[in-house]
């Protein structure tokens, strides 16, 4: 009989699969994070870093590094919403990539999640104050020499809309930009194309999912990237019960919470997420995890799903095979399939970022796939970031550079497809996995 401790077992699978797939895997390192992710079952739900002062769940702590925390709590600076005494509370929070930093070493985006606490004498006062904070943050932070906002989601469709061509469902999100937001109306068509006016005020009162998007500029780094804020927002009643505004209360298993003053807020909160939070909050990222395995794949926000999944759910040699993929050189191509775009969004909407900016940012994508690559893919994807930066040079961007966009992101994110497809389906416990996902 055996004496070696299970995660040793598993670890001995995991390397099995990694040595036949040609994935670097840091023995010690797995075996330490298989170790701390066993002993989090038996811990406190949620731990604080005294040193710090960043807290969150459990396992989510144990994929964050703090040697990211100052850049990150400068971007917070921008996308993070101020208390106001007696009315609003706040506790902002790294998500996704961000919060991983540990294990992501080519991070896509700044994604930042944050909880709002309005006290109000009812859900209409509540949504009018939303409604007012979103709106000053948005014409507050539409543009400045490190920043540029993109779009604001809030409110949702009252009905089927044709808004600049394009058809929005009812009750789909609204996505709204900086002059808009300070005329407080879209102007849009109803689906017999009656002209209509969409008014902020009024989608005000089902604000539905709310999200601020915009591009960040790093002039030491000479970087830039997509920053985000997604927010939950609650309505605490004269009573003290806690509703949220867009019925649902969101638990908080991927969150690194950047103020320890936030615990409060947080502590209270907490008490309210639903008992099979867990499970309902898994079986979203499986909808999700379908999604991006459909007609037009993206296996690595697949695999990012996965991951969380697995290790949510127990599934720890799954999680911690996942978990070394993120650190291969190819996966550097994520994060360049992401830049692209962020680089795209400032050209379609030029604001005060300076241009040369955006020609230092295309260099670094270059050096990017060189560094990842090596041989044809190297070639083939150098050659059209190249045409990109060439299309940055030209005085008229629109129909060259759509063209060449379109081209360079098809071109990365097949390669990452197919580095992430291989690598996931030749573990026959994954591939079991993705069919039963799919099959459902």
């Amino acid at each position: 009989m055996s004496t070696k401790p299970e995660p040793e077992i598993d670890l001995q699978r995991i390397l099995a699969s990694a040595q036949r797939l040609g994935v670097e895997l840091d023995e010690e390192a797995a075996l330490q994070w298989l170790t701390a992710i066993s002993a989090a079952k038996a811990s406190s739900d949620v731990v604080i870093d005294d040193r710090t002062g960043v807290f969150g769940h459990t396992v989510s702590m144990l994929d964050f590094s703090p040697e990211q925390l100052s850049y990150f709590r400068r971007i917070g600076k921008l996308v993070e919403f101020e208390d106001q005494a007696d009315i609003v509370e706040t506790a902002l929070a790294l998500s996704g990539s961000a919060a991983q930093s540990k294990i992501q070493t080519f991070p896509g985006d700044s994604d930042f999640f944050e909880r709002i606490n309005i006290k109000a004498d009812s859900r209409e006062e509540a949504c009018a104050v939303l409604a007012d904070l979103i709106r000053e943050k948005a014409i507050t932070t539409a543009s400045g020499p490190t920043f540029q906002l993109i779009e604001v989601k809030f409110g949702e469709f009252p009905f089927d809309s044709v808004v600049a061509g394009k058809v929005h469902r009812a009750g789909t999100p609204i996505s709204w930009k900086v002059e808009e937001i300070e005329a407080k109306a879209i102007s849009a068509q109803s689906a017999d194309g009656t002209a209509v006016t969409i008014n902020w005020d009024e989608v005000a009162l089902e604000p539905g999912w709310c999200k601020l998007d915009w591009v960040v500029a790093d002039p030491l780094r000479g970087t830039l990237s997509n920053a985000s804020n997604m927010l939950d927002v609650t309505w605490e009643a004269p009573d003290g019960t806690i509703i949220p505004l867009d019925g649902y209360l969101d638990p908080y298993f991927q969150e690194v919470y950047l103020q320890a003053e936030s615990i409060p807020l947080f502590s209270k909160l907490a008490k309210h997420v639903s008992a099979d939070a867990l499970d309902e909050y898994v079986r979203q990222l499986e909808k999700e995890v379908n999604k991006y395995l459909g007609q037009e794949p993206n296996y690595g926000k697949a695999a990012k799903r996965m991951y969380n999944i697995f290790r949510l759910t127990g599934q720890y040699e799954e999680a911690a095979y996942v978990r070394e993929l993120f650190d291969e050189p190819t996966t550097a191509l994520y994060q360049v399939w992401s830049l692209i775009r962020t680089i795209d969004d400032v050209v379609m909407d030029p604001g005060s970022i300076p241009h040369d900016l955006l020609l230092k940012q295309a260099d670094e994508l270059i050096l990017s796939v060189i560094r990842a690559l090596e041989g044809d893919e190297e070639t083939e994807i150098v050659r059209y970031l190249l045409r990109l930066k060439d299309a940055l040079d030209e005085e008229s961007l629109d129909d060259r550079w759509k063209a060449q966009v379109t081209i360079a992101r098809a071109e990365v994110i097949n390669l990452v497809n197919n580095f992430f497809h291989e690598r996931l389906t030749a573990v026959p416990s994954i591939q079991a996995y993705i069919e039963s996902v799919q099959a459902e």
